[in-house]
């Protein structure tokens, strides 16, 4: 049961978010759907470590390179995904609201990915 209560407060969070982004982007007042260039970060931010948990065997506790790699590489997509807002808002592209609401999506996405990988992963 406890799994099934995670289940559902990570897809809240999820659901939270991008209504988060949706309110960013379609309020009449703003009316620019760039941030919706976000969706590609939140993509591909779990890809790297995906792709080395397969190709690394993981029984030696000590730490390889390839691990490594996958975490600086995520790291980087993550912190791209708090910087594009701002360069948006900065550029004068979207408003500062529209760039509030994304990065509180952002905050909200990389919070419900850090609970998900720890309560999934094995």
């Amino acid at each position: 049961m406890a799994g099934i209560k995670a289940l559902i407060s990570l897809s809240f969070g999820g659901a939270v978010g991008l209504m988060f982004l949706m309110l960013g982007c379609a309020l009449p007042v703003y009316d620019t759907y760039w941030p919706l260039f976000l969706l590609f970060f939140y993509i591909l931010s779990p890809i790297p470590y995906c792709i080395s948990r397969r190709v690394v065997d993981d029984t030696d506790s000590a730490s390889n390179a390839c691990k490594e790699l996958a975490i600086f590489l995520t790291t980087g997509i993550v912190i791209s995904a708090f910087g594009l807002p701002i360069v948006f808002a900065r550029a004068d592209v979207v408003s500062l609201f529209s760039s509030d609401q994304t990065i509180h999506l952002t905050q909200i996405q990389c919070i419900t990915c850090q609970t998900l990988k720890k309560n999934y992963d094995a």
